[in-house]
């Protein structure tokens, strides 16, 4: 049995939804569908891929952080060790998948690195925006603190009530983890953009919601994130003399 899963949450994403199954059932590994109470024809897709795939549903859409939750926990509870997340979209490739599984680690999380080329103007600089504060918080720089395609250590995970609900959830993973001291890896991956793609990320209201998360992320990490890394370290050094 595999120790690590595709976690796929999905909202909506009927159009592309079919070929990312299908292609992630190449890599071979066990899939695992979060649909997040979508309303499309998202239904009928999974239908087709019933023999091979587990799907879990959420009867309303409650966030793409509480979609990831949901898979994580169904994940562990199954015997897993790692889940693989990346997003239903059609914009990452599931050939990549042994890119980050070349990284695995028990307390390793693999981000997967998109290039920004050909991302929007306003997409561009959320990335950088967020690229920024997350150094801030944790003194590790990353070049791409908003994919979602990722390799996720499950057992070493932070307590997943600390994060968000919905797009500010894998921000804040990312943070928490660091502050864990698990060690982030970025690998780069492929992207694409395709014509069809539905994205359901809300500029201004998902913008928002990082923004005031960012204000508490700060706070946290003046009492909490930077005095834990600085002990880390000292006690690192001390181990070393």
């Amino acid at each position: 049995m595999s120790d690590t899963l595709i976690l796929l949450p999905t909202y909506n994403n009927a159009g592309t939804l079919e070929d990312v199954l299908r292609r992630c059932l190449a890599t071979g590994l066990p899939v695992l569908v979060v649909d997040d109470g979508s309303t499309d024809g998202t239904s009928a897709v999974l239908d087709k891929f019933k023999a091979d795939i587990t799907v879990l549903r959420h009867p309303a859409n409650r966030g793409k952080g509480e979609a990831l939750k949901t898979g994580f926990r169904e994940a562990l509870r199954r015997g897993y060790k790692y889940a693989v997340s990346l997003d239903s979209d059609g914009q990452h490739f599931p050939e990549d998948v042994p890119a980050l599984l070349a990284r695995k680690g028990e307390r390793t999380l693999v981000v997967g690195s998109r290039s920004q080329m050909g991302a929007t103007g306003g997409s561009s600089f959320a990335n950088r925006f967020s690229n920024f504060w997350f150094c801030l918080y944790t003194g590790i720089y990353l070049p791409d603190t908003q994919t979602g395609y990722r390799l996720y250590p499950l057992e070493a995970l932070p307590a997943l009530e600390l994060t968000g609900t919905r797009y500010e959830a894998e921000l804040s993973l990312l943070v928490f983890s660091a502050w864990k001291g698990l060690e982030l890896v970025p690998v780069p991956v492929r992207v694409a953009y395709p014509e069809d793609r539905v994205s359901h990320f809300r500029p201004a209201a998902d913008f928002l919601r990082i923004g005031l998360l960012n204000t508490v992320l700060l706070f946290v990490a003046v009492f909490y994130g930077w005095p834990r890394m600085l002990g880390r370290a000292l006690f690192r050094f001390l181990k070393k003399m």
